[in-house]
């Protein structure tokens, strides 16, 4: 493998040990592990159980609950470190929803249900890893979610459908987001809108709920659904937080979330051009390596450039989350995510462009690399909805959409 630095900013020594103890286990997984689960379109259980029971799907669960309390400063090393190992923008995107899931009961949850479910996520005994919230006809456009939740003597029952539903497969519970009151009778959009916990197991052999995989071309070792609920009963103690205020729960901690995934992207960066840096060196072509050859050269040393600006940025943002206010923070979000899926775009291309006609085979990866690196200008929000966001709110610019 070439040396192409990766550990190029100041850690904590907390950070220090997050990412040893990840690197330890992404040792185990080999390149043939990731090139066969998404060659059978499977999910990595065994990475992720191992993750479990060392506890890292509880990073985010407070010490009270037996989670390690930990915030996102060292969720930005271990999903990079995940990324980079070999597994991917997959990989990351393996446990995201299971570290990410658990936020909003742990900040709005009631005292009984963080006690009935929080030791459990913590110990990786149960799994929240899917979020229903995107819908056909609502898209990027959350506040027109059409699934309705109606409460009916001390339960609410949920009608509706969700897409692109995430690692239901790999889950126990669903928190599916709902209107509670219609848009057309709410104070304003954002209003109206709950969250509830969905026992998976209990919904489908009640027959109400109803899931098709969606077959996809891109981090494929994560499956995506399509999710039907015909008279879904919930009971009314599984309603997260505060009726009518579930699209600000969604929000509070998404600055964070999104700093997470550009993590994710750079380690996806970060690894096709180590990739495409050894091949460079070991591909021989009229009587010299190709890397001597500044066509592959440069494409690959700016895409290294770009991943590592995008790196400062992600980096001094996740340090900065829990002391600046939600509006400064945000725009540093959204612009590192942008900066992250560009140049992990920019780095996977390079990669398939150094390998010639073997980039598009699958036994040298890069070819993966680059079908999730264009995944990742699309997820979870696109490039062109942050542009939307920094023109808004950092430029003063008027609302465009």
């Amino acid at each position: 493998m070439a040396t192409v630095a990766t550990d190029t900013v100041a850690l904590t020594a907390q950070q220090e040990l997050v990412r040893d103890g990840i690197r330890d286990i992404c040792s185990e997984f080999d390149d043939e592990y990731w090139r066969e689960k998404d060659r059978a379109a499977e999910y990595p259980t065994e990475f992720v159980t191992e993750l479990a029971d060392h506890g890292w799907l509880g990073i985010l669960v407070p010490e009270a609950y037996g989670g390690a309390g930990m915030g996102t400063a060292e969720v930005v090393v271990m999903m990079e470190e995940i990324a980079a190992s070999g597994g991917g923008f997959a990989a990351a995107q393996a446990i995201h929803g299971g570290i990410y899931n658990s936020v909003p009961i742990v900040r709005h949850g009631s005292d009984e249900l963080k006690e009935r479910l929080l030791p459990d996520v913590a110990a990786g005994d149960v799994a929240i890893q899917s979020l229903g919230l995107t819908e056909p006809n609502a898209g990027s456009d959350s506040t027109s979610i059409e699934t309705v939740a109606e409460e009916q003597e001390g339960e609410y029952v949920i009608n509706g459908q969700k897409i692109w539903i995430s690692r239901v497969d790999a889950s126990d519970y669903l928190l599916v987001v709902a209107r509670t009151t219609p848009k057309s009778a709410a104070e304003k959009r954002t209003k109206g809108i709950s969250m509830f916990l969905v026992d998976i197991d209990d919904a489908v052999d009640a027959g109400t709920l109803t899931m098709r995989s969606i077959p996809k071309s891109a981090s494929n070792a994560v499956g995506a659904y399509e999710l039907w609920f015909d008279d879904l009963h919930v009971p009314a103690d599984n309603l997260v937080g505060e009726r009518g205020n579930g699209f600000y729960q969604l929000l509070d901690g998404l600055n964070e979330e999104r700093l997470v995934i550009a993590a994710e992207c750079l380690g996806l960066g970060e690894l096709a051009v180590r990739t495409g840096v050894d091949y460079a060196n070991e591909r021989v072509v009229f009587d010299r390596p190709i890397g001597m050859n500044q066509a592959i050269q440069h494409p690959l040393a700016k895409a290294y450039a770009e991943l590592q600006a995008a790196k400062q940025l992600t980096y001094s943002a996740a340090s900065a989350v829990d002391g600046e206010s939600g509006r400064a923070v945000g725009a540093q979000a959204n612009m590192a995510k942008y900066l992250a899926a560009e140049a992990a775009f920019a780095a996977a291309d390079a990669a398939v462009q150094a390998h010639g006609g073997f980039g598009v085979a699958r036994e040298y990866d890069v070819e993966r690399y680059f079908r999730e690196a264009r995944l990742t200008r699309l997820v979870p929000i696109t490039q062109e909805l942050v542009l939307n966001y920094v023109g808004e709110n950092v430029l003063g610019l008027p609302r465009s959409y």
